[in-house]
């Protein structure tokens, strides 16, 4: 199933991202003029591959608040606010409410409610079936709510242990076309190896490039992990990278940063 993507959002980077959340990585505090030069990158790059992209505006309050995939996941058939499950994150999902309103329905969006807890950079699409991240961030209440709204609307999810990474997708994305890029932990989770994946199996020292995102005839990722971009191309996918440097130093990668349908 080729992606149809026409839109997507994104929130331009606070002052504030230098603070952003690193348990994961420890590779000093990101450079603000760098972090909006990247982010600037990353709104071409949606561009090129065709998308509208709303940019909202920087939450001083909010340092990771540029990483929107967290505070929902959209569906071809509607969206799910999330609940995040990093503390200092939780109220984001209410402020993106508004411009979920601007494009969906009142009947096209849910809500996930106290206690469940979910985080967009755990659910991976593929075709009609969601792969949800069960993590630090990501708790079985969440995955309980959101596959009973995906139920309502015809698709299905299972859970996958996430227990080294910050997110499910950190450890690998779905490309499309039965393409699937793992690393980690994720290289012998039993939920990937049905048979139904044409996997590539990202080296250690590339991981960070296993996380993309396809969007209609492109791949978008991380410059420089030359052994992703090679595969990505042997799959037929035409490539744009940016660079990531300063959001990798808050456990941030490509997906993380926009909401896209």
């Amino acid at each position: 199933m080729a992606s149809n993507f026409t839109h997507a959002i994104v929130r331009r980077p606070s002052h504030s991202v230098i603070d952003g959340i690193a348990d994961f990585t420890d590779k000093g505090k990101p450079i603000y003029e760098k972090a909006m030069e990247q982010h600037d990158q990353y709104v071409e790059a949606l561009k090129q591959a065709g998308l509208e992209v709303t940019v909202l505006p920087a939450l001083e309050d909010y340092p990771d608040s540029v990483f929107v995939e967290d505070t929902a996941v959209i569906t071809p058939k509607g969206a799910i606010s999330d609940r995040p499950g990093a503390l200092t994150r939780r109220e984001e999902a209410a402020l993106m409410l508004p411009t979920l309103h601007e494009f969906f329905d009142d009947d096209q969006i849910k809500v996930i409610t106290d206690p469940a807890t979910l985080e967009g950079g755990d659910v991976m699409m593929v075709d009609d079936h969601y792969y949800v991240g069960h993590s630090q961030r990501t708790n079985d209440e969440g995955f309980r709510q959101f596959s009973g709204f995906l139920a309502e609307w015809g698709y299905t999810a299972e859970q996958v242990p996430v227990e080294h990474i910050l997110h499910l997708k950190t450890g690998g994305t779905y490309v499309e076309d039965g393409n699937l890029l793992v690393s980690g932990e994720f290289k012998t989770k039993p939920a990937y190896h049905r048979g139904q994946f044409n996997l590539f199996e990202v080296p250690d020292e590339e991981a960070y490039g296993a996380d993309c995102v396809r969007i209609n005839d492109y791949v978008v990722m991380a410059k420089g992990y030359p052994r992703v971009k090679a595969q990505l191309q042997k799959w037929g996918y035409k490539i744009i990278e940016v660079e990531m440097t300063e959001f990798e130093k808050i456990d941030g990668s490509i997906t993380c940063l926009s909401l896209r349908w």
